[in-house]
């Protein structure tokens, strides 16, 4: 959760900037607030016209997306 800002801002930027692949290989801990970030980051991408794509989803992050009934929204 304290990362959660500059994470957001990081991933908006760099859709902003033209990405559309985020890789999560390197994300270790996460809390609801990451898949909080990872849907603001696909809805930052489909306002700028672009697909984006999650690579090495964490089981974990992907287990809380689940729950919260929104995995479906990460997929692709």
């Amino acid at each position: 959760m304290t990362d959660a800002g500059a994470a957001l801002r990081a991933g908006r930027d760099a859709i902003a900037a033209g990405e559309t692949e985020i890789d999560l290989a390197g994300l270790q801990r996460f809390d609801s607030a990451a898949a909080a970030a990872l849907l603001d980051w696909r809805r930052c991408a489909a306002e700028h016209g672009r697909p984006l794509r999650f690579v090495h989803l964490p089981d974990g992050l992907a287990s809380i997306a689940r729950v919260y009934g929104v995995a479906h929204l990460l997929d692709g």
